[in-house]
């Protein structure tokens, strides 16, 4: 009855979260104009467009299965089958809202703009050498200045894609097929993370509501879904070691971590995620103190690498700082931008997710109070309440100015578990869904 009577309060917050998203449109449209904020459909980058696309039905179908179907399937399946059926969801749910913009626009086109990645393959001929001289192309001022996308993130992130096309698998389609089919698998890291921490009851319960999350309308096809798995993953790897896992996979932990510095600058702050699971993980880390020298010897290899090259990180992020003041940050207003980037996170999330989060704000206080909930769900929350943590540095840090729609996509998915929280799932995927849908054939959705 407890848990029913807080309905109302779940109610309550998501309708602040549209109050946010509400003032953050209107704010956006009314007070600023687009010199200011430089994009097309405050508080997001995009334009209004109503348009319907080949994708279409297939996502109303994915949404209306997983709604209905999803929370009873969760809770049934054998977990090893789980997983699978979970990533397949998640790219089913993810490809039909790709394919609402077709197969160029939603997929093909998005990664060979101007800005994008797939603009300078060729002038990645010599990887050593450019390496080496990469950061003389970060500013705008430079000779040959870097697009905003390659200048804006480490090497890391171009060079994947320069990988691809060295392999045989070049141009627009084949970057898009490994970016939602790599990002797609975020999904499962975070559940292979939540039950080893949290508990299976807890996993199965947040599945449903990661599958169909609303920031699938951005993880097809945005870079930030590639680099949200990778580090999804070291997450993930990390919380199997400190529950009994072998210590190879702090290695691999360490690893993907590295990696994930070097994919964005601003994925640095997933150490904060990373130290909540070590402190949730603390009984198997006394038992097994030695987990930190594979732990660091991973975290390693990749920094080591790109040094060894030639490729100064630190260099790269001072200059990174100065190019983005030159463009477009230097315009954009701080004190608009603190506040509507937390718009933009419910836009991606959902309604539920923020109603979730309350839940959880509420069993830490309880926690604080006396309250008797739940020793898995103190953990989640703690869990889910590290990410937001993260969030809200990177949002105070003024280096996220916009565009958070796809650059939070990392941390929103750590915001998702807190779903697990709620009663009556499918009323809440529902609206989850109905929101994506909405988001998807009205705006064309861009960066």
């Amino acid at each position: 009855m407890t848990r029913l009577r807080s309905v109302p309060r779940d109610l309550y917050a998501a309708a602040a979260a549209v109050l946010l998203v509400a003032a953050a449109i209107l704010v956006g449209r009314h007070v600023y104009t687009y010199d200011d904020l430089i994009v097309g459909w405050p508080p997001l980058l995009g334009r209004w467009d109503p348009h319907l696309g080949p994708g279409t039905p297939a996502a109303v179908l994915v949404a209306a299965a997983t709604a209905a179907y999803g929370p009873a399937v969760a809770a049934r399946l054998p977990w090893r089958a789980l997983l699978p059926a979970a990533w397949g969801a998640a790219m089913a749910w993810t490809w039909s809202l790709a394919l609402i913009d077709g197969w160029e626009r939603g997929v093909a086109g998005r990664l060979t703009t101007g800005q994008e990645y797939l603009s300078v393959i060729d002038r990645w001929r010599d990887i050593p050498a450019t390496l080496r001289d990469f950061n003389g192309h970060i500013l705008l001022h430079s000779p040959d200045n870097w697009p905003a996308h390659v200048a804006g993130h480490p090497p890391g992130a171009t060079l994947t894609y320069v990988l691809l096309d060295r392999i045989g698998l070049g141009g627009g389609g084949w970057a898009g097929v490994w970016t939602i089919t790599v990002g797609a698998t975020a999904c499962v890291a975070v559940l292979v993370a939540v039950r080893a921490l949290c508990g299976e009851r807890l996993a199965r319960r947040a599945a449903p509501f990661l599958v169909l999350a609303p920031a699938a309308v951005w993880m097809g096809t945005s870079a930030d879904g590639y680099f949200a798995a990778v580090a999804a993953w070291a997450v993930a790897l990390l919380a199997l070691t400190v529950t009994g896992r072998s210590l190879w996979w702090t290695a691999g932990a360490g690893l993907l971590y590295g990696l994930t510095c070097y994919l964005s600058y601003g994925l640095t702050l997933f150490a904060v995620i990373g130290a909540a699971v070590l402190l949730l993980g603390r009984r198997g880390v006394r038992e097994r103190p030695l987990l930190f020298v594979p732990l660091l010897a991973g975290m390693a290899v990749v920094p080591v690498v790109f040094t060894v090259i030639g490729f100064d990180w630190w260099e790269a992020y001072h200059l990174l700082v100065e190019r983005y003041y030159e463009g477009a940050a230097g315009v954009r207003p701080y004190a608009y931008w603190v506040w509507a980037n937390l718009a933009c996170t419910v836009l991606i999330t959902g309604l539920a997710t923020v109603a979730g989060l309350r839940r959880a704000g509420v069993v830490l206080v309880g926690r604080r109070g006396g309250g008797d909930a739940r020793a898995e769900d103190l953990r989640l929350a703690f869990l889910v309440a590290a990410a937001l943590l993260a969030l809200l540095v990177a949002d105070l840090s003024g280096m996220s100015k916009a565009e958070t729609e796809r650059i939070w996509l990392p941390f929103a998915l750590w915001l998702l578990p807190a779903c697990a929280f709620l009663p009556r799932p499918r009323a809440w995927l529902t609206a989850q869904a109905v929101l994506a849908l909405l988001l998807n054939h009205l705006l064309a959705t861009g960066w």
